[in-house]
Order: structure tokens, then sequence, then C-alpha cells
């Protein structure tokens, strides 16, 4: 299979890359190669997304792309270049689309979405995360209607954690409860809580590209119960726990 990886070259992206070139795939990355490095056997491609035609150095067609974006205009410029181009487009949205996050039990082709993100909004970084759930919203619709339903896969991921995690979200918890000491921790001791780790998704991405997969996805590991109890969140830690 001939992959795309519009990215990379950052935690997700290298894991897409590594599991894509251990299974005999011919992948190629295009990004900014600001934020990270390739990893080694991939074809890099320098692009500059900003740019509506900033994807027009990437030559042939590919079996399967997968974008991870959160900007729509990047979107829409991928799909305005590629999706001709393209057999399958994976899209990695996020659980954050989600307008109800308390009913138990709902499905991800049918659970109710937030709106999405104003013409306006366009980078939900820095002060604009609230706007990260929309963003990706559009995206989703862009990716849909760009290269059509039947080959479009829209995975929305949980929280992903795993070897190269930039964001700190979960590698903090294990530094500072390995540090020791007392910990002011969110939410209650017996709520259960759930990770996706970042090779069991990049393995699934890739696959999915393989196999053709349509449909909307939710995307997260197994529940893990009373996460301040448990070993996973324990480990090395032997002070106390108070709600």
């Amino acid at each position: 299979m001939r992959l795309l990886i519009l990215g990379g070259t950052v935690f997700l992206g290298r894991a897409i890359a590594r599991y894509a070139l251990d299974a005999g795939h011919d992948v190629t990355a295009a990004a900014r190669g600001v934020t990270g490095a390739p990893v080694d056997g991939v074809r890099f491609v320098r692009v500059d997304r900003d740019d509506p035609a900033g994807l027009s150095n990437l030559d042939g067609d590919f079996d399967a792309v997968v974008d991870v974006t959160r900007r729509p205009s990047h979107a829409r410029h991928a799909v305005a270049t590629l999706a001709d181009r393209v057999g399958h487009w994976s899209f990695v949205s996020t659980c954050s689309v989600y307008a109800d996050d308390s009913t138990p039990g709902q499905r991800a082709a049918t659970a109710p979405l937030v709106a999405p993100a104003p013409a306006e909004v366009d980078d939900p970084s820095g002060d604009n995360m609230e706007w990260y759930g929309p963003c990706k919203v559009t995206c989703e619709s862009v990716v849909r209607d760009g290269v059509g339903a039947d080959r479009a896969f829209i995975c929305r991921a949980g929280l992903i954690i795993g070897p190269e995690d930039i964001s700190d979200r979960f590698p903090y918890w294990v530094r500072r409860l390995a540090a020791g000491g007392e910990v002011l921790a969110p939410g209650a001791p017996d709520e259960p809580v759930q990770f996706v780790d970042v090779a069991d998704l990049a393995a699934w991405l890739v696959r999915a590209g393989r196999a053709g997969s349509p449909a909307p996805t939710t995307a997260w590991g197994r529940r893990c119960p009373g996460h301040a109890s448990s070993p996973r969140w324990r480990r090395g830690w032997v002070g106390p726990i108070r709600s």
C-alpha cells in the first residue's frame, strides 16, 4: 500500500509511519518539518498547508491517506488537491466533537455533535482551544463531503498516550506520582478512565486504510475502573488516597 501521512513527524504521525513501514508499506510524510522529524525510511515532502497550493509538490496517487489536522482550511486544501488521487481517506478526529458526554451507550454514527466552528475560526490552539471540537467537526464534514462517505474513515480518538507524547497531558502524572508526596488529582478516586495507546491507534488507522473502512468510529481503550486506586495509576505511589 502506498500511504500518505499528512503530518507524520510528531507523536501519532510517527507511530503511524513506524507501523506502516514495519508492515511493508510505502510511506510518504508531508509536513512543514518544523515541530518534528520523519521516521527513518519514510519519504519526506516539505509542504506549507497554509498555502492552498501547498500540497502541489506531492506527486502520484496514494492508496490511503491519514490526516490529523485540527484546522478546517488545511483539510479543505488537502481534499481539493488530493481527493481524486487517493483511494481511502482516514481523518483523525476527537471525542471532543460529541455534544453529550454524560449519556452512556451512544454510537459514533448517531451521537449528537457540537456545532461546527464559525467561519472566522480556523486555528483552535492557544487561547482558542475551546474551538478544538467544533473545528474538528468542520474538518470531518470537509473530508466526508470532499471524498465521499464511502471512502472516508472518521476516527474520533480519546486521550492518546504513549511514547513521544508532546502534550504532557498524561506524562505529567507519571512524573508527578513518581516524585512522591501528596498529589492533587482531578475527579473522584473511583471514577473510571479510558485511554487509547498510540501504537494501537496507529495500527488501527493503517489497517483501516488497507481495508477501506468507512463510517465514523470512536477510538478508546478499555475502561480502567477506579483510576486512583488501580495499579496502573498508582505504580510507585504509596501515599494515601482521599476524595
